[in-house]
């Protein structure tokens, strides 16, 4: 660390920690004079793709933290700051949210009238299935009824998450996206976390956008996001809506898995005040009539989230 900063004119900076997120990426800010810059360690990710894909949504004209120095041996990239104007913490303080969504949206509009970056992984029907399997891992004890949700997921997949043919931020809600008001157009969104990146629906994103696990998204907010992109693209309204209903689907069930198996293996149970949002969000997706063939089958299979489901999933797991 000492070396990396010594080589990349940061030594003897003033070091703040920021808060982190659901992974074991540690961010901190260096503050240098006037000058500005986040260290970002990520042990067990890989710098090098991150570094690969911001260049890549810069040279789109996108607001992607520049590098300004990378050890991917150690885990370790500096980058540029883009500041604290998280949209999320933005609305909260009373900041026009409809503004905030549509600036978000625009850069999705942006990024999805170009290619998908090269060498990224293909976000297949059978992909998208198959990762509905941490909701009956984690958040169900039906394991049984695992291969047969999949199974009746398939097909409704392969009917609405097809083309898969743009790039996909995957984590694209409010507290990963900065307004940037010197800025301009879709470069006014700034992307912190697409090191997951695939190549996928443009549904996708957006979905994650307007269902926001973390906080609740104004119903007229949301509306407006879905005929803004409409309207620029031109895609069919009522083929777009029902990829959005399937995919925001897949997403809301794989994240009832991933927030209990934070709290279980990472004794991380704030996760699980975040569970009944994503349930609401499940409910009302599966109510577009392109998810009827997996609306029983889940409603037998998934408890609903009661107090005592959750104090159960708050429980961690016993250490060996």
């Amino acid at each position: 660390m000492t070396d990396f900063l010594q080589a990349a004119g940061w030594a003897g900076a003033d070091a703040l920690p920021l808060a982190g997120d659901a992974s074991a990426r540690r961010y901190t800010r260096l503050v240098r004079g006037a000058d500005r810059a986040i260290l970002m360690e990520d042990p067990e990710g890989d710098v090098a793709l991150f570094a690969r894909l911001a260049r890549h949504l810069g040279a789109l004209g996108l607001s992607a933290p520049q590098v300004l120095a990378e050890n991917a041996e150690h885990g370790l990239l500096l980058l540029e700051d883009l500041g604290d104007g998280l949209i999320a913490r933005l609305a909260q303080q009373g900041g026009d949210e409809k503004r905030l969504y549509l600036c978000a949206t625009q850069a999705l509009v942006e990024l999805h009238a170009h290619p998908a970056a090269p060498g990224l992984p293909k976000a297949t029907p059978e992909r998208l299935a198959g990762m509905i399997d941490l909701a009956f891992d984690w958040y169900t004890q039906a394991q049984s009824a695992k291969p047969a949700a999949i199974a009746a997921f398939l097909p409704i997949l392969q009917q609405h998450a097809l083309p898969a043919d743009v790039m996909v931020l995957r984590d694209y809600h409010a507290e990963n996206i900065l307004f940037l008001p010197d800025r301009h157009g879709a470069a006014q969104a700034g992307l912190l976390d697409f090191q997951d990146a695939m190549e996928g629906h443009r549904a996708y994103d957006l979905v994650s956008l307007i269902e926001d696990a973390r906080r609740d998204v104004d119903p007229q907010t949301a509306e407006a996001c879905i005929r803004h992109y409409i309207a620029a693209t031109g895609l069919p309204e009522d083929g777009f809506r029902a990829s959005l209903a399937v995919l925001g689907a897949q997403r809301n069930l794989r994240i009832l898995g991933v927030f209990a198996r934070l709290a279980a293996t990472r004794g991380k149970p704030h996760y699980i005040d975040l569970i009944p949002r994503v349930w609401r969000h499940l409910q009302s997706d599966l109510r577009h009539p392109a998810l009827a063939p997996l609306r029983d089958l889940l409603a037998d299979a998934l408890p609903k989230p009661d107090e005592p489901h959750l104090a159960r999933l708050r429980t961690p797991c016993p250490t060996p």
